[in-house]
């Protein structure tokens, strides 16, 4: 019975359900909220202005500060650790050939790199603020914009590389059974 189970679903990474959904969710989180602001706020300040920016601007002062925070107070420590743990990863996955980890690796540095990129996005903010005041709305709604793209085209990228490498895995292991 078990055996008959195991054959009918494949519990292998790539040809896992459910890892595709956990690829789904996390690319649809990092699209929606941007910089911590969610998308639909952004779309209803640029439609609606009033309380609406007044939103928009509060919310992205405060994400933009806690991310700031904890780069500055934590980020050599964070990114000491974050170098060892991906390049553990990577190796486990890649030289040791760890499909689990390989299907994790996937995940994980991409999203380092939206992180990298969130982190960039909230420094140029602070920098606006210290030297210019807070930037108008459509100032604000543009460049939010121009980094929900990057986020996307690395989403694109990324689910493009994901699903060439399971595929090529896939088809390694019908080959190979």
């Amino acid at each position: 019975m078990l055996e008959t189970l195991t054959d009918l679903i494949d519990m292998r990474s790539f040809s896992n359900l459910w890892y595709w959904i956990a690829i789904a969710v996390t690319w649809s989180t990092a699209s929606r909220w941007v910089v911590g602001v969610p998308w639909d706020l952004v779309i209803r300040a640029r439609r609606r202005r009033g309380d609406a920016e007044q939103q928009l601007h509060a919310l992205m002062q405060i994400n933009v500060a806690r991310y700031l925070l904890v780069a500055r107070e934590g980020g050599l420590a964070a990114t000491a650790i974050g170098s060892f743990l991906l390049t553990v990863l990577l190796l486990l996955g890649f030289v040791y050939q760890a499909e689990f980890v390989q299907a994790l690796s996937f995940i994980v540095v991409p999203m380092v790199l939206v992180g990298w990129m969130t982190l960039r996005v909230a420094t140029a903010y602070e920098a606006a603020l210290n030297t210019e005041g807070a930037p108008t709305t459509e100032v604000l709604i543009r460049a939010m914009a121009r980094h929900r793209l990057h986020i996307q085209l690395v989403g694109i990228v990324s689910l493009s590389a994901t699903a060439f490498w399971g595929m090529l895995q896939n088809f390694n292991y019908s080959i190979l059974n």
